[in-house]
């Protein structure tokens, strides 16, 4: 017997029969892809597609948690300069505080509760990630604690390097790699592996 058989997924008949048939799913997917394409979109600042703009720019994201801000922004002031020639992206509150203090542009994924530290994880998956400024209060409990050790994780995986703390932050910031291209440890691997 087929999955699609048992009585408790009619639900799922009903709505695949619907959407083969053009119904209510079918017949409003083009109108979705045709809004996205016109540019409609309800959270078009979270919208993160941050084009490479030069060899030696990097894409540097900053995440801070509530008890950090204040130590972020006082950071970000006194590194103004050198973070205005990367381009910037943040979460949540932390990039929309950043962009008003600097007036800079920051690329805003959400709020790290909701999703956004995911959405870092992700970018950095996908290669368009290179440094992360990360002030994390580890002595408050974090209802995400979860998606920040997901974070952690994957940007150790990719060789990102990420700054947890504002000397860490400072030394990150201050390398003279920071303005050069850098290959990361997968970036070496694939070119390498044989393709099939």
């Amino acid at each position: 017997m087929s999955l699609a058989g048992l009585p408790g997924n009619a639900r799922l008949q009903r709505a695949t029969a619907t959407r083969e048939l053009g119904g209510r799913w079918g017949s409003r997917i083009p109108e979705r892809k045709e809004r996205r394409a016109a540019g409609d979109r309800r959270h078009r600042d979270r919208v993160v597609a941050v084009p490479r703009s030069g060899p030696g720019r990097k894409q540097i994201v900053l995440i801070a948690h509530d008890n950090k801000k204040a130590d972020m922004l006082e950071w970000a002031r006194f590194n103004r300069d050198t973070l205005s020639r990367h381009d910037l992206l943040g979460t949540g509150t932390t990039g929309a505080m950043v962009a008003n203090e600097l007036g800079l542009p920051v690329h805003r994924f959400l709020t790290g509760p909701l999703g956004g530290d995911q959405q870092v994880g992700a970018a950095i998956a996908e290669g368009r990630i290179d440094v992360i400024i990360f002030f994390w209060d580890p002595l408050e409990p974090h209802p995400h604690d979860v998606d920040v050790k997901a974070l952690l994780r994957i940007a150790v995986v990719h060789n990102i390097p990420m700054a947890c703390n504002r000397a860490t932050a400072d030394f990150v910031l201050s390398s003279p790699l920071i303005d050069e291209v850098y290959p990361r440890s997968l970036d070496a691997l694939a070119a390498v592996r044989p393709t099939a």
